[in-house]
């Protein structure tokens, strides 16, 4: 049997070959990611139930309370560009945003023929509210680390997203 990841599932990785202790603590790392991934998931469907909101909804006003708070404003095309979707399905994306009262339209501050999608204080305020309680426990998990552990961690995060963005395009 080869150590081709292509291989048929393991009893202990899945996906990943395990048969020495370097293989084992890998797999073990990747099953954990892959149960975060899912856990993350679920937590998002939650929290767009609780906000009475589809995923893609959620992600939008995501992107538009960060674009906030780093002092840009984005357009509709923006968030279809953001979210990969089409022209049309942004401009319902967000009729639904602005009918619930968690973003507005108004007119772009740089450009005068653009209009802005903006998150209002009521979006900020229910975002934060039906998160709160999980960012503070990702926030003290993360404290915990070191300063070295985080640095390994970020590492390996952005080295994931990388690949993650290339495989994309």
């Amino acid at each position: 049997m080869s150590d081709d990841l292509s291989a048929s599932p393991h009893a202990s990785g899945y996906w990943f070959p395990a048969r020495d202790p370097e293989s084992a603590s890998t797999v073990e790392l990747l099953n954990e990611l892959r149960r975060y991934r899912s856990s993350n998931s679920r937590m998002r469907s939650r929290v767009g139930e609780d906000m009475d909101m589809g995923e893609k909804d959620l992600l939008a006003l995501r992107a538009l309370l960060e674009a906030q708070a780093e002092g840009r404003v984005l357009r509709q095309r923006d968030l279809a560009r953001l979210l990969d979707i089409r022209p049309a399905s942004v401009s319902v994306l967000v009729d639904r945003l602005v009918r619930d009262g968690h973003a507005e339209r108004t007119p772009h501050p740089e450009d005068r023929r653009s209009i802005a999608v903006v998150p209002t204080s009521h979006g900020d305020e229910e975002v934060r509210a039906t998160l709160q309680r999980m960012h503070a426990r990702m926030f003290s998990v993360a404290r915990a680390l070191s300063d070295e552990e985080r640095a390994v961690v970020i590492r390996f995060l952005r080295e994931l997203n990388h690949d993650a963005d290339d495989a994309s395009s």
